[in-house]
């Protein structure tokens, strides 16, 4: 990431307001950039590593550090690299071919599955037809307690609720 050229602006902005002041203004501004220039790099760095720790929060099993490779700072990502590809892995049932369907979700509800997805290192596809086969499993439960609903005494109910 190139923050010369971040600390060159904020420089030219500063040099062009201190012309205001006269050459006296300016003169004092050009001397407090050259004793600011190191200060506002750690304080980009400081910045840029403060937004690799909530990126890595926000992705568990993935390493995200900030590294100044000579005076700039470079992003280094280490961990679990999962592209989504058309056809996902999965294991059918009972060696079932798979079928395509299109399924329309809330953008909010999409995002969740597919926070849900990368906490667990897997695709949203897969995550979502596991949550199906655990939805239709608990579904197809015995239900041979006399209670018209799987939630009869003893019993555990699992799933999603709106």
């Amino acid at each position: 990431m190139d923050i010369t050229r971040l600390i060159d602006d904020l420089s030219q902005d500063l040099s062009r307001a201190a012309e205001v002041g006269g050459e006296e203004v300016r003169a004092a501004a050009e001397r407090l950039l050259l004793a600011l220039d190191p200060a506002l790099r750690l304080t980009l760095m400081d910045a840029l590593s403060q937004a690799a720790g909530e990126i890595r929060e926000a992705l568990p099993g993935t390493s995200i550090d900030v590294r100044l490779i000579g005076r700039e700072p470079v992003f280094v990502v280490e961990g679990p690299r999962t592209a989504p590809t058309t056809d996902d892995h999965f294991e059918p049932d009972d060696g079932e071919p798979a079928a395509r369907i299109t399924l329309r979700l809330p953008e909010a509800l999409k995002a969740r599955a597919e926070s849900q997805a990368a906490r667990r290192g897997q695709s949203l596809n897969t995550w979502l037809v596991a949550a199906a086969r655990a939805a239709a499993a608990s579904a197809d439960g015995p239900q041979s307690s006399g209670h018209p609903h799987p939630s009869g005494p003893g019993r555990r109910v699992q799933g999603w609720a709106r």
